[in-house]
């Protein structure tokens, strides 16, 4: 049973600086620990010139909930916890699903 952690970023405060220190996030998430694979998203503007409802998504997968949890008991994993926090300006939330076949 494969667990996915999804982060959602709220809109930033400064986009700019948002984007230039998650390039940085991004190669932090790659050093947590049983980490299967990482799949990142930029949330599309909305047609109507309103604000995007988010700003970012990342979805992390693990072999399963205890190892999802034990990676961010990990060192690493909590380096990315800090980090996703003090990155999102806008705020973060975070989502630990049970991937269904």
């Amino acid at each position: 049973m494969t667990a996915k952690l999804t982060m959602i970023y709220a809109n930033p405060v400064d986009e700019e600086e948002f984007e230039r220190r998650y390039k940085a996030h991004k190669e932090l998430v790659s050093q947590v620990p049983d980490l299967l694979r990482a799949e990142y998203g930029k949330v599309f503007p909305k047609e109507d010139g309103t604000p995007r409802p988010r700003w970012r998504t990342a979805d992390l997968y693990f072999a399963d909930y205890d190892t999802a949890v034990a990676a961010f008991d990990h060192e690493n994993g909590m380096a990315v916890g800090r980090d996703a926090f003090d990155l999102a300006t806008g705020g973060v939330e975070f989502l630990l699903s049970d991937i269904e076949d």
